[in-house]
């Protein structure tokens, strides 16, 4: 049943989008470093930063710009208290709020730049608010929850002129570089597959929504924590980590661990929106001969399979298997030899020969291995100063230096390449989630997935699938009332 904080919740909502248009029309913010012209020295050389979902990786992520020492926390929000401790007693300074859009309100005035690790559901409505107040923003991965939200916000990025970066770390390493390099040495030819694979999850996927309804932690806002999610009554174990493997609050594997594992091949490869999309998904079994599919949750494996068109180029086919599923072992790699980090990894085929890497795109390899230490090519890719563990600095230097920057140049993931790479990788989540409804049989749950057992074919420019209707019910989500991007 819903409860009295929804509608204190929804007249929360309305007066905050009533203040922000006061506020935006009053005032144009602009970045500091520009507001006395040429030659002008601002107060504090310092970013003044606020974090929204700072327990767990959004403490890492305060940590991490912290430990830049450009960086001054002015402000914290979370809906969970307790999660947000370690965050609140590091720096005492910064003003605690619960609700983001409290915050902002208050506080636009007094950061330059905010950071996002929230999850996945509420990762695009934060951000665009932020970015609408002129406010840098750092968000972890994936960068949006649907296909629509990512196209939003990496067009919204380049409205406001706002630096942007999301937080797939190993965009920012020597390895993915190096396999740049040596591809575009032209070491394994042209390339025609790519396998990416994963172990996760490691979180429950796969099952029925559990029919008894818990209460919830006493110091976390539910409500705010539901945000653009339909209303459901809390039950347990969901927070601060189970929620990954439901489709209204996650993105499952795919969504959680592609952005970082992805990211290689479409670097090294230029890749844009693909052309095509082809799911396989694993079930369970949920009584004597009956497998369950179940649409509220993420399946407990899959096997994407994705196309993309390269004018002048035969279509590059790219694999995505996760839940333990990997690809056969390359015919070049010893049989005592570890594949990819053995969870984890990365192959690209070439028409010459092979290269692999790890998770971040880590421990690039040629293959055989016996290759890596024989290549000798130049140096081309600009590294990042502390590789992966300077992606943090990698967005406060732009953050400082402004939009249009040298350093701004420089940014390992900023929305416009973070942005067409989660658009694919929600590609895959969307040719899974491809279902008929129909009358519920004797023996079945109602769904039919007939979108699995045929290619979807996707107009990226118009953000369609052209040959199942029902699957583009998923390019773009509906939220809850009171609840807008």
């Amino acid at each position: 049943m819903k409860n009295e904080n929804q509608k204190q919740g929804s007249n929360s909502r309305r007066n905050f989008i009533k203040a922000s248009a006061t506020a935006l029309a009053g005032f144009y913010l602009v970045p500091r470093h520009v507001l006395g012209g040429p030659g002008f020295t601002a107060p504090s050389d310092k970013l003044r930063v606020a974090g929204i979902g700072v327990g767990g990786m959004g403490g890492n992520d305060i940590r991490g710009v912290f430990n830049s020492g450009k960086v001054d926390i002015v402000a914290l929000c979370d809906v969970h208290d307790s999660r947000a401790k370690a965050s609140v007693d590091a720096h005492t300074k910064a003003t605690y709020y619960r609700d983001f859009r409290e915050m902002l309100e208050k506080e636009h005035k007094n950061i330059d730049a905010v950071t996002i690790s929230t999850p996945d559901h509420m990762h695009a409505v934060q951000t665009m608010a932020a970015m609408q107040l002129g406010k840098h923003v750092y968000v972890q991965k994936p960068l949006s929850h649907d296909i629509y939200e990512a196209r939003m916000l990496t067009e919204a990025a380049d409205k406001y002129k706002v630096v942007t970066q999301m937080g797939n770390q190993g965009s920012s390493g020597d390895g993915v570089r190096q396999m740049v390099e040596w591809y575009n040495a032209g070491l394994i030819g042209e390339a025609t597959k790519v396998y990416c694979w994963t172990d996760r999850p490691v979180w429950p996927q796969g099952i029925p929504w559990p029919t008894t309804p818990a209460t919830p932690p006493a110091d976390l806002d539910w409500d705010l924590w539901l945000g653009t999610a339909p209303y459901r009554d809390y039950i347990s174990n969901l927070v601060p980590f189970n929620w990954r493997g439901w489709w209204d609050y996650g993105t499952g594997a795919l969504g959680d661990m592609a952005c970082h594992i992805m990211e290689p091949p479409f670097r090294v490869l230029g890749l844009g929106y693909p052309k095509s999309a082809e799911a396989s998904v694993g079930s369970v079994y949920v009584g004597e001969f009956q497998r369950g599919y179940f649409p509220e949750s993420c399946p407990p494996s899959s096997h994407i399979t994705l196309r993309f068109e390269r004018p002048g180029k035969d279509d590059l086919e790219f694999h995505w298997m996760d839940g333990g599923i990997q690809p056969t072992r390359p015919i070049e790699l010893g049989p005592n030899e570890v594949m990819g980090d053995g969870g984890n990894g990365v192959i690209i085929e070439g028409t010459k020969g092979k290269m692999m890497c790890g998770t971040y795109g880590m421990n690039p390899q040629l293959l055989p291995t016996s290759k890596t230490k024989e290549a000798n090519v130049s140096q081309t890719e600009k590294r990042i100063e502390g590789g992966d563990r300077g992606h943090y600095n990698n967005w406060v230097d732009a953050c400082i230096a402004g939009y249009g920057s040298a350093a701004f140049e420089n940014l390992s993931s900023p929305f416009s390449i973070a942005g067409p790479l989660t658009e694919s990788v929600l590609m895959g989540n969307l040719a899974i989630r491809s279902y008929d409804y129909r009358e519920p049989r004797e023996t079945g749950n109602g769904f039919n997935y007939p979108g699995r057992g045929i290619k979807l074919v996707w107009d990226g420019p118009n953000m369609r699938v052209t040959n199942f209707e029902p699957a583009n019910q998923f390019v773009k989500r509906t939220y809850r009332d009171g609840w807008t991007l």
